[in-house]
């Protein structure tokens, strides 16, 4: 970005109305990339839009189309794409302009919850994972891109224990030069001794692939208290299992140690799963879970810097101890 009061004028005298004034903002979570909030002043009204850049991803046009596609197809609560440019003709890089829905990031919120407000999210989160997987399929598993405007699977696999083995190969190598570079060879080693239990032909939905409190909006005024969820441009065509567990983890493991508690909310979220799609979780789904959590943990490590840049030493210092008492817990889990 050169200067983003200037691009964000481009951008409104490129697509939008003829306004008299406007103020922008950073969220202050959520989001990848380049991402304002921009309230318009026209004739005497407010106006609020969502005005997010291309950074450095060449896949940038996935991320609106799948808005409009998902939108179209299930009940999920997208932002719908007001304007997208894709060539710019003023001098800015390609962008994409949505509707602002209403609440606040769920992650900034988790801490101020009744337990029946945080069972009625999960809830909800199983709900928007069982629409997503009950309306949306593939013949095969990879990565998700737009080929002559339409959506295909790239890097396509028949396999996905294959393909998940590779996604979490990538996760350890990753792990060099992070705090937690030490924990690479012991984690390799029992991820490959538990990847059979990993089978290779589930049917292959759409997954969300960041799909975490930091990319949902609450609401506590709305029919139900998801809003929005944000950030498409990782999805991917893959087991739905993987996309349940990975949710499990990373809306309910942060915020209960409690192994009771983790459990009831668990089966809040395939409640709600429930209300979309059957689910049936066997003692194999069980073992599976385990290695899903593992796996999901890993990909929090990779980023664990970026997460903490901000924060004190102190504070990341006792984040670091969590996340390996975590990694821990979860090779205890694993079978030997």
């Amino acid at each position: 970005m050169s200067n983003p009061e200037q691009d964000i004028d481009a951008v409104m005298r490129e697509s939008g109305p003829d306004y008299d004034y406007f103020t922008f903002e950073r969220p202050t979570a959520g989001h990848q990339g380049e991402v304002f909030l921009v309230t318009l002043g026209y004739r005497g009204e407010e106006y609020e839009v969502v005005v997010k850049f291309q950074a450095d991803d060449p896949g940038f046009a996935l991320e609106p189309f799948l808005h409009e596609f998902v939108a179209d197809r299930t009940d999920i609560p997208v932002p719908r794409i007001l304007v997208f440019k894709e060539e710019p003709e003023l001098d800015v890089q390609p962008y994409f302009v949505t509707e602002r829905v209403t609440g606040e990031n769920l992650v900034e919120l988790l801490s101020d919850f009744s337990p029946e407000t945080f069972e009625a999210v999960i809830e909800h989160a199983g709900s928007i994972l069982g629409d997503m997987h009950s309306e949306i399929g593939f013949e095969g598993f990879g990565q998700l891109a737009l080929q002559d405007g339409r959506l295909i699977v790239d890097n396509f696999s028949w396999d996905w224990q294959q393909f998940f083995a590779d996604i979490v190969h990538g996760y350890i190598d990753q792990l060099d030069g992070t705090p937690f570079e030490n924990l690479q060879t012991t984690a390799r080693q029992r991820f490959d001794d538990n990847l059979p239990i990993i089978e290779s032909s589930p049917v292959p939905r759409l997954v969300h692939d960041d799909f975490r409190p930091a990319n949902v909006m609450f609401d506590d005024e709305g029919e139900r208290p998801i809003s929005a969820v944000l950030d498409w441009q990782f999805a991917l065509a893959a087991d739905p299992e993987y996309h349940i567990c990975r949710t499990d983890f990373l809306f309910i493991d942060p915020s209960f140690r409690d192994r009771a508690t983790r459990e009831h909310l668990r089966n809040r979220l395939y409640e709600g799963y429930r209300e979309n799609r059957a689910f049936d979780p066997d003692e194999g789904f069980e073992q599976r879970r385990r290695l899903y959590h593992f796996a999901t943990l890993l990909w929090r490590m990779v980023g664990f810097d970026a997460a903490f840049a901000d924060f004190s030493g102190l504070a990341r210092g006792r984040a670091e101890v969590r996340y390996r008492q975590q990694f821990e817990y979860l090779l205890r889990e694993l079978p030997e």
